[in-house]
């Protein structure tokens, strides 16, 4: 019985642990999304990131021809920090880049918030970079009283 209830017990906590992100996930899942990114795996890359994004993320690549022009030219992951709740986490990237016609590179330090969901980290926002559909919507203004 006492087994039995030892069993139980670890069962449950271990299904209350998959609940909360794992920060040991986090970092592997940056990665992934900036190679797949930086290697024109735009498809792919939009897996990565919320539901509700992926859909506008594919057609601004189209729209921007970036599988031509977009060359995503070095990506550094700086810091990453998962917030106490467990549920997002912070992330800074340095991120350079540039889109044809143009051959400036462009280098920006990239705040990007990745969220768990589905027992996986995906990106929900960046507000930087060249990714201009990612940037996180304006705040709302409070209605003045």
């Amino acid at each position: 019985m006492k087994r039995a209830c030892v069993a139980i017990f670890s069962l449950l906590l271990a299904a209350c642990a998959h609940d909360k992100g794992d920060p040991e996930l986090i970092k592997p899942a940056v990665e992934k999304f900036h190679q797949r990114a930086r290697w024109k795996d735009f498809r792919g890359a939009a897996e990565l990131i919320v539901e509700e994004r992926q859909a506008t993320f594919i057609k601004e690549r189209l729209k921007h021809d970036d599988d031509r022009d977009l060359f995503i030219t070095n990506f550094d992951l700086e810091d990453a920090k998962v917030a106490p709740d467990m549920m997002s986490a912070t992330v800074v990237s340095k991120i350079s880049w540039y889109r044809m016609p143009s051959n400036v590179e462009k280098t920006a330090v990239v705040t990007s918030v990745f969220v768990w969901r589905n027992e996986a980290w995906i990106l929900e926002s960046q507000d930087d970079g060249p990714f201009e559909d990612l940037k996180p919507a304006p705040k709302k203004k409070k209605d003045a009283e």
